[in-house]
């Protein structure tokens, strides 16, 4: 029979695990709020980040790896992109079916529009909050992700 009682580590990470869905859905829907003038949504503007982080025009599915993301879902936010100018689709000389994703000017000045719309927000979001905390939560989340991603799945807790 398996164990069900949790571990108090394991405990601990449920309840970290709760309030990260609920910060998800609180952040998505201010994200929502800053952009929307601008004709984005916190998914298209996370597209757009990827896109401006990357060295290079890439394919949609290695932007999906680079966020942890499907590619599909990465697909329908970058044909949304595509159709109102944010981004263009570019032939790719290494695979003819799977275009590049390339960020137009028009999506390039809505991301740097939406970056300064963000430091201001983000730095009254953070006022009160300690440096060193918010280093040792991002050190927890990078862990746990990294164990994630290292299983490929979910954990069926038989190890």
């Amino acid at each position: 029979m398996r164990e069900t009682k949790r571990t108090p580590a394991g405990a601990a990470v449920t309840d970290l695990i709760l309030d990260l869905f609920r910060l998800n859905n609180r952040m998505l829907v201010a994200g929502d709020r800053l952009v929307a003038e601008l004709g984005l949504t916190s998914a298209r503007w996370q597209v757009l980040g990827t896109i401006v982080a990357a060295s290079q025009p890439q394919p949609v599915a290695w932007y999906a790896r680079d966020m942890g993301a499907s590619r599909q879902n990465v697909q329908r936010i970058v044909n949304d992109l595509a159709g109102e100018g944010f981004v263009s689709l570019e032939p790719n000389p290494h695979h003819r079916r799977a275009p590049l994703v390339v960020l137009t000017d028009k999506g390039k000045q809505a991301f740097d529009a939406a970056t300064r719309l963000q430091a201001p927000w983000i730095n009254r979001l953070s006022e009160g909050l300690q440096v060193e905390d918010i280093e040792t939560t991002c050190s927890v989340m990078t862990a746990l992700r990294r164990k994630l991603e290292g299983e490929g799945s979910a954990d069926d807790g038989e190890r």
